[in-house]
Order: structure tokens, then sequence, then C-alpha cells
């Protein structure tokens, strides 16, 4: 799932204008500002597609929500949280944890058609449920008795007197960490007994207790499915030209640096 935040004066207003233009099943997500009702961190959600089907909750996050429409959804547009760590279209000067895609003085400077192509090129949101279901998706699936996966997450400590590890920021090598996990995907496929390979690596600030990476491998029986998670998880972290600076309580330095 494509999904893009939107901050600033009038950031409600491009989101249905903006969902009228990708083609897709598109969800989107509001802030309902009652702030006498809600605390900050209390936040209302709204969540529709093509105004047929609408929910609210309270006590929820982002990530949350997200994580929840992922598996269903082909994008999400988010407006009035300029805290969240997405792709984030600005308007006005606010600033913002994510990677600015576009910044704007005013919602009439706004291309949305423009926009509208360009979101397809951010950072999907994707999750663990999103991967098997694409495994289980393949045509060979009725031919599977095991869906096997990994997940890397952020740990706080190594041992008991480590200094905690508040986040990981990871950075990727543009076009070659896609080839390389790609190929890595095909190589596995090519194995007796493995049907499909999904691979899927975070990049930007992954906070402690966060996934970071995920494997998933559909299979004909538990032993290649067994095999090819352990031996995708490490390939991809021998192959593939993603690096992470960590920072924790005591300081900030760049793994790579320290072997």
């Amino acid at each position: 799932m494509q999904a893009l935040s939107i901050v600033g004066p009038d950031a409600h207003a491009v989101l249905d204008s903006l969902a009228a233009r990708l083609d897709g099943r598109v969800a989107t997500v509001r802030r309902a500002y009652v702030e006498a009702e809600l605390g900050p961190e209390d936040a209302d959600f709204r969540v529709d597609e093509d105004g047929s089907w609408r929910g609210t909750g309270r006590g929820e996050s982002v990530d949350a929500v997200l994580d929840r429409l992922a598996p269903e959804f082909d994008y999400a547009l988010v407006a009035g949280y300029s805290r969240l760590r997405l792709p984030t279209v600005v308007i006005g000067e606010e600033s913002v944890p994510g990677d600015v895609v576009a910044r704007h003085g005013d919602v009439g400077d706004l291309d949305l058609d423009a926009l509208a192509t360009r979101i397809d090129d951010v950072q999907p949101h994707v999750t663990l449920e999103t991967l098997v279901r694409a495994v289980n998706a393949h045509e060979d699936a009725e031919r599977s008795g095991a869906v096997a996966t990994f997940t890397g997450r952020v740990r706080a400590k190594d041992s008991p007197d480590d200094d905690r590890t508040t986040h990981l920021a990871f950075e990727k090598y543009d076009g070659v960490a896609e080839e390389r996990l790609e190929r890595i995907e095909r190589e596995l496929e090519a194995r007796d007994g493995v049907f499909a390979v999904r691979t899927h690596h975070r990049v930007g600030v992954v906070e402690d207790g966060e996934d970071i990476v995920f494997v998933v491998v559909l299979a004909g029986h538990r032993a290649e499915a067994f095999r090819t998670v352990e031996d995708g998880i490490d390939r991809l972290k021998d192959e593939v030209p993603i690096f992470k600076k960590e920072t924790t309580t005591d300081e900030e330095f760049w793994v790579h640096d320290r072997a």
C-alpha cells in the first residue's frame, strides 16, 4: 500500500480530490479536531472508501490504522498528523519527520495530477499480513503445505548492561537495493518445492520494538519453507546495500563503522 501524509492548512480538503485521481482502492484517514473531548494523543479516525463505508476509532495510533488497511487497500491518504514518519506533502512551513515529497505555500499551488503520478514512487507501507496474502495468492498455492515467515525488529538491548537503543535509521542504495532483493527472491523461488518468496526492508527511522524486515516463503513442505526463510534473511543482510545508523541513550553511530 502506498501511503502519503498531507499536513498544513486545508490539508483535509485535498484528500478527496487526490483520491479521485488514483487508480485502485483508496482509504482516507482524517483527524477529527475535537481537542476538548480528546487529548492530543487520543486521536479520532475516519476511514472511508469512495464514501461507501466509514468508521471511527479512538485510542489507536495512525500506524496501527495503516497496518489494518494495508492488506486491503492500494493507497492510504492521511491528513492532519504532522508527526508521522510517512512521505509527506507540506502546505506551508511546518517541519515534519517524514520525507517531504512536495512543499507549497498554499493549497492552491498543489498540482494534484502530478502528485497522483508521484505517489507510486514513495516508500510503500508494507505489513507481514500483506506479504502473506501475496504468497497465498500464488497460482501454485494449492500445492503448498507451509508458509514460513521471519520478522526482524529493533532490539532495545543486546545485553542487560547495554545502553538502550531508542531507534535505528536505515538508508538504502536506491535502485541497487531493489534489484538485489528481487534477484534473491527469484533465486530462492527457483528451488524445488518453493513456490513464492516475498521480502521487505523498511527505510528511514524505526523505533525500539518496531518491525524492520520481513521474509515470507510459500513452500510445499515445512523443511523447504524454514530453510528458505533462513537463507533469505541471511542473503538480504549480506548482499543488499542497506545502511544502519543506531541511536542509543548515550551515542549515535553507523553500525558498519563498528565492524
